[in-house]
């Protein structure tokens, strides 16, 4: 009986997960890239030309791991460090963060942004969610690190 139940819920599907992990990686770099641009651009409107010169794509000069992928900079001169979440989806759309990422927006809550990045294939907008993720979203476990006992 169990076992019938337990069928209606566990469907077998056929997934091609490293086609999968090749366009979210295509779609992050992309949006991340849009985001350099859109900092660029917000400092230089604001006057601050030297700052936006100093914007850095972090993830791709130093690696992914820091706890956000962009170095920019408030008008004043402050860092702003920002994590990118790109989707092609809608704005509702649920994403993945990491437990480094999570950490790292709670040390510098004053600093961070989070820029979700949507329906970026067709019309790309963009919305910001500083400081602690967990003041904007509701977080759920997802996913587990196996290690040999």
């Amino acid at each position: 009986m169990a076992r019938e139940s337990a069928a209606v819920y566990r469907l077998p599907q056929q997934r091609d997960y490293l086609e999968r992990e090749a366009r979210n990686i295509s779609l992050g770099l992309a949006g991340e890239s849009f985001v350099v641009n859109f900092e660029h651009l917000r400092l230089r409107a604001a006057g601050q030309d030297k700052l936006a010169d100093k914007v850095e794509h972090v993830s791709q000069s130093q690696g992914d791991g820091l706890g956000f992928d962009i170095l920019s900079f408030e008008t004043d001169g402050r860092e702003r460090f920002i994590e990118v979440k790109t989707t092609a989806f809608g704005k509702e759309t649920p994403f993945f963060i990491s437990q480094n990422e999570v950490g790292f927006a709670r040390e510098n809550a004053e600093q961070f942004h989070l820029y979700r990045l949507f329906d970026f294939r067709r019309n790309p907008r963009l919305f910001d969610l500083p400081g602690v993720v967990e003041q904007h979203c509701q977080m759920s476990p997802s996913n587990y690190i196996c290690r040999f006992a």
